[in-house]
């Protein structure tokens, strides 16, 4: 083991993984350089720390700093299992840091957020997020949709976040119903994957519900999602509380009757070769976690995300 400590400031390559303590250092995600310079860089990681447009329990603006804490214990290993790399060795990523905002004004906070989403993406760097609530993928998906146009959604939750809205209110449970208006995202070419809660209207979105996963199993339901997204750019949501709250109790919205994380890297493994060009992690909330195991399954699959990006562009 190396005696150079917190390679999240002393890191002179963006690749590999360097054996050091998992248990010390700054929480940055991975273990990767803090840095806002994005020359040569092909993955930034933004936190964005906002739980205002929460319905039910707050908590999730600590997620991101949950997420990268429980991340370092991931770090060192030089392939992920399920893959036969990693992407640590074969991407240059770096944590960029949290979206900064002032929540003391927060009709102004989905602008700034799709404002450093959008000069992130215009350096041509690919943005891996991690929140705070499930809203804040409406200003990432706007950023993402003024780049590659309409986008096919691959969407993992409980809930379906597409109940009707009468006006741009901040609620983490309207922002998909908005997103299909707008036509940021194409719905007949989406999926959403886990929901457990009732809506009467579907938006034309492909559902795979919880009890259709756990009856087809999750390598059927990945290969009809393939099917469905082809090869359209696509932006991968994964809603913590898509998850069972036995595998992930520190959420604010949990739903009984989710996936196993074991199904969850099962549907990920197999949605390999669609054309990802933007994902999240959201929903983490550390007050009611139980020893960081929510934290540690949302930096699993924020790291899975990163193994399908790479996998689309080796």
């Amino acid at each position: 083991m190396s005696l150079e400590t917190d390679f999240a400031m002393t890191r002179e390559s963006l690749k590999g993984v360097q054996d050091e303590s998992t248990y010390g250092g700054i929480t940055s995600f991975m273990r990767r350089r803090y840095s806002r310079d994005l020359s040569g860089v092909d993955v930034a990681v933004l936190g964005v720390p906002f739980d205002l447009a929460t319905t039910n329990r707050a908590g999730t603006r600590l997620g991101p700093r949950g997420i990268r804490t429980a991340s370092a214990s991931l770090s060192w290993e030089n392939q992920v299992q399920g893959w036969d790399f990693s992407p640590l060795e074969e991407l240059a990523i770096v944590d960029y840091g949290d979206c900064p905002f002032d929540a003391g004004t927060p009709d102004k906070v989905p602008e700034q957020i799709y404002q450093q989403a959008r000069d992130i993406l215009a350096t041509d760097t690919a943005l891996l997020s991690l929140g705070g609530d499930h809203f804040v993928s409406y200003p990432l998906l706007r950023a993402h949709a003024e780049k590659y146009g309409p986008l096919a959604l691959i969407h993992f939750d409980a809930h379906s976040d597409t109940w009707e809205d009468d006006g741009p209110r901040i609620d983490h449970g309207t922002m998909f119903y908005h997103a299909a208006k707008e036509g940021l995202v194409v719905p007949e070419h989406s999926a959403q994957i886990g929901l457990r809660t009732y809506n009467e209207s579907t938006m034309g979105f492909n559902i795979f519900d919880g009890p259709t996963v756990h009856e087809q199993g999750a390598v059927a339901i990945a290969q009809q999602v393939r099917g469905i997204v082809g090869d359209r750019p696509c932006y991968l949501t994964f809603d913590i509380d898509c998850l069972d709250p036995s595998f992930a109790p520190g959420t604010g919205t949990p739903v009984v009757g989710g996936l196993s994380t074991h199904q969850a890297l099962q549907l990920l493994q197999n949605l390999r070769g669609v054309n990802l060009v933007g994902m999240d992690v959201v929903e983490v909330a550390p007050p009611y976690d139980v020893s960081e195991i929510t934290a540690l399954a949302g930096a699993t699959m924020a790291l899975q995300q990163l193994c399908l990006w790479a996998y689309c562009r080796r």
